[in-house]
């Protein structure tokens, strides 16, 4: 008999990726193709859903011949996808109705700024503050924008989700349209104590209840494969769950305490609460976990927009090095006198500040300023806005950490995780496999149909983190860290009226 797999599909913001996972949780092959990214104005960012489609056609194929394994052999899907971002499709033949709008997109910001008297309300109710992150005021310009769309919508004529919705209905040949408890927690229309889509939220925001999905638990029943030219029908997608909720669960964070860090396109900070739904007093976000069956476990979280998006724009805008891992070597040749601070706001800060009209700031330039103090200061100013998650996670939680762990493309710089280290002043460790996110949605997967009995078969398979000990005395990090936040607080007053960050 040939070996069963587990193929987890992580839909991300620059790439689609396919892994093939065998039952000890090892990888036994994959394939990745990068996304388009459209900016078609300042602020503004959208993906054309129907190449993100074709994207998982092309890999899931390719990462099946890597692992030497027949489409048969799968034994069940687990996907995993880049929250936030949110799209309308036709229920008919499944094409989106326009481009999806990116979780980076702050085209928002103005309806947000207008009602942020209802801020205290809507964190209350959902876990998560007023900003263009959210999927809620996403749909909501859509509808605005487009009477046609809000009358087809209004028909029924069309579904509404993000894109593990939007792929669960491809997969299925539009059999079924759900979502899991992960991502629906992160639109702003879910009732953050009952897990239901919440008809007050819904009115607030223009989304008739109609074209929403289905909310199930994670580790669930999202249907069968249909229809396929690259998978045959019949096998299951036994679990879903947004990019860092699965990457949490891919790190086995399973009970309250347990944090981690995933760097991609953007930073993301998790920490376990357990059945909880604490409520952040210092700007953090509080939305569900990945769950295997219907009790509600939740997560205190901390986004920054811009991690490796830095790395990608030195790399492509600057045209500094060809290749995003260069930029270790230009970290280590840089020179520690040249006084650079970097605070990529491209699109806006994220938490704990929240102000999505700051833009990105290099400080203290010099004629000694070279492209490898730059490549130095991206890495640094990634790893500061991670120190200011893990305060604030601190300070709404009481107890200090003791440690991180960590995954994502960041997580395989080594200068990178010393130099993070540091400015945590706590030990980084880093996944045994660099991919967490697509293992936690294996995990998931591989829980519903049997493959693995309990967490703690999880936990076996994870031992043997690398870990980086912090090394910088005390008096240097917070020396280091008054600047940085100084430097931040400037970004705030150049880039808002007021000057002052937001209560």
């Amino acid at each position: 008999m040939a070996t069963p797999f587990l193929l987890a599909i992580d839909q991300g913001t620059t790439s689609t990726r396919a892994i093939l996972y065998d039952a000890r949780g090892r990888s036994a092959g994959s394939a990745a193709q990068e996304l388009t990214q459209h900016y078609p104005r300042p602020g503004w960012v959208e993906h054309d859903a129907e190449e993100i489609w074709q994207s998982v056609r092309a890999v899931v194929p390719k990462a099946l011949a890597a692992a030497g394994a027949a489409a048969k052999d799968v034994t069940a899907i687990g996907l995993t996808n880049q929250r936030e971002t949110s799209l309308f499709w036709d229920r008919t033949d499944g094409r989106p109705i326009g481009r999806a709008l990116v979780w980076q997109d702050r085209r928002t910001a103005e309806f947000c700024r207008q009602h942020e008297a209802d801020a205290p309300w809507l964190h209350k109710k959902t876990g998560l503050v007023l900003d263009p992150y959210f999927s809620g005021t996403k749909l909501r310009w859509v509808l605005e924008q487009d009477a046609a769309v809000r009358a087809r919508a209004g028909r029924g004529e069309l579904a509404a989700g993000t894109i593990d919705t939007f792929l669960i209905w491809r997969l299925t040949g539009g059999r079924v349209h759900a979502t899991d408890v992960s991502n629906a927690s992160r639109t702003l229309l879910l009732d953050l104590r009952s897990a239901a889509w919440d008809v007050e939220l819904c009115q607030y925001f223009g989304v008739s209840r109609a074209v929403l999905p289905e909310v199930r638990p994670s580790s669930g029943e999202f249907g069968v494969t249909r229809g396929l030219d690259f998978l045959p029908d019949g096998i299951p997608i036994a679990g879903v769950a947004g990019d860092q909720q699965a990457a949490l669960f891919g790190q086995c964070g399973f009970g309250a305490g347990e944090a981690k860090c995933t760097y991609g396109t953007g930073a993301f900070f998790l920490q376990h609460l357990g059945t909880t739904p604490t409520l952040s007093r210092h700007r953090l976000i509080t939305s569900l976990a990945a769950t295997l069956g219907p009790e509600r476990q939740y997560v205190l979280e901390g986004s920054i927009f811009i991690a490796g998006a830095a790395v990608q724009w030195l790399r492509d805008g600057l045209k500094l090095f060809k290749t995003a891992p260069e930029v270790e070597s230009l970290a280590v040749a840089s020179d520690p006198e040249q006084p650079v601070l970097f605070v990529p706001a491209f699109v806006g800060l994220g938490a704990p500040h929240w102000v999505p009209e700051a833009r990105g700031v290099l400080f203290g330039l010099t004629r000694g300023t070279t492209a490898a103090d730059l490549g130095r200061a991206a890495l640094e100013g990634v790893a500061y806005q991670v120190a200011d998650l893990v305060e604030a996670a601190v300070r709404d939680g009481g107890a200090p950490l003791q440690s991180l762990r960590v995954d994502g493309g960041m997580a395989q710089n080594g200068w990178f995780l010393r130099c993070q280290a540091d400015i945590l002043g706590l030990p980084v460790l880093v996944a045994p496999q660099s991919e967490a996110t697509a293992l936690g949605a294996a995990y998931l997967a591989g829980l519903k149909v049997g493959v693995w009995p309990d967490l703690d078969a999880l936990r076996r398979l994870a031992e043997g983190a690398e870990r980086y000990e912090p090394r910088l005395p005390k008096e240097e990090r917070q020396r280091r860290l008054r600047q940085w936040r100084r430097a931040v607080q400037a970004v705030i007053a150049f880039y808002t009226e007021s000057g002052e960050r937001p209560a």
